[in-house]
């Protein structure tokens, strides 16, 4: 199933909606006629994507929000209901990312990534439940990353972040069921935004920010617990996990050594 064109009735928030792959969904969603509220730290670049985007700028609703703040996630998800109306989809895209070759090893890096992708992110479940179980409707979607599946060399502080983000989901769903409010989870792979342009390696099926979102949008209504893309590297990602650690280490040991 594909998003539907409405006429306005439909709320999406998104956090991390001021670049990439959040800026990019929000603006396929606000032509599909949705209210987009477009969410991020840096409200100069929320407030660029609507003087960029003028035929729909009406749709894009700019609220600043640092998702690593508890009680500005409770405000802000009470100004948007107030003034926009009822959030009827959550995608919680906010990230960060630095890599991380053994000799820069950093805690503070481990800290911070956690607190943004996935404290942040425990920190916008919270708030949205809070509102939509109590009214049984509602759908939040949590960005993880195939990553996640599995530690990965130089990947060590944002593959475990989202790895906590993907077993928080698996988690909560089936706790979730016959609540009337859906917990999904979108695994992207390698996506060409000013985070990845930091990767000094080969990064196999890099996609553009724009191709992402297609993906999340086309399946925004399906009833799937997973978004995966590209489908390809997915699936190969997956077929990792079924391997024994003998085999898996002698894999990424390449990896390290290239």
């Amino acid at each position: 199933m594909t998003a539907a064109t409405t006429e306005g009735g439909r709320v999406a928030l998104i956090t991390g909606a001021s670049a990439g792959i959040g800026e990019a969904l929000a603006i396929k969603l606000a032509r599909d006629g949705w209210q987009v509220v477009v969410s991020a730290r840096r409200e100069a670049a929320l407030q660029a994507i609507g003087e960029a985007h003028p035929d729909i700028a009406g749709r894009l609703h700019p609220y600043p929000l640092d998702v690593t703040d508890p009680a500005a996630c409770e405000q802000v998800f009470d100004a948007v209901e107030a003034a926009v109306g009822e959030i009827d989809t959550l995608i919680l895209n906010a990230g960060d990312y630095d890599p991380m070759p053994l000799d820069d090893f950093d805690p503070a890096v481990f800290r911070r990534l956690a607190e943004v992708n996935y404290l942040g992110t425990v920190n916008g479940v919270g708030a949205a439940l809070a509102r939509m179980r109590p009214r049984g409707r509602g759908q939040i979607l949590v960005t993880a990353s195939l990553s996640a599946y599995r530690g990965l060399p130089q990947a060590a502080p944002y593959g475990a972040s989202k790895a906590a983000v993907l077993n928080m989901a698996e988690s909560l769903r089936p706790a979730l069921e016959g609540t009337g409010v859906t917990l999904r989870v979108i695994n992207p792979g390698f996506v060409k935004t000013r985070l990845t342009e930091k990767n000094r390696f080969h990064m196999p099926q890099l996609i553009s920010a724009e191709r992402a979102a297609e993906y999340i949008h086309d399946e925004i209504d399906d009833a799937g617990f997973e978004i995966v893309f590209p489908k390809r590297f997915g699936y190969t990602l997956k077929l990792l996990r079924l391997l024994p650690y003998k085999l898996y280490f002698a894999l990424t040991r390449r990896m390290v050594q290239s």
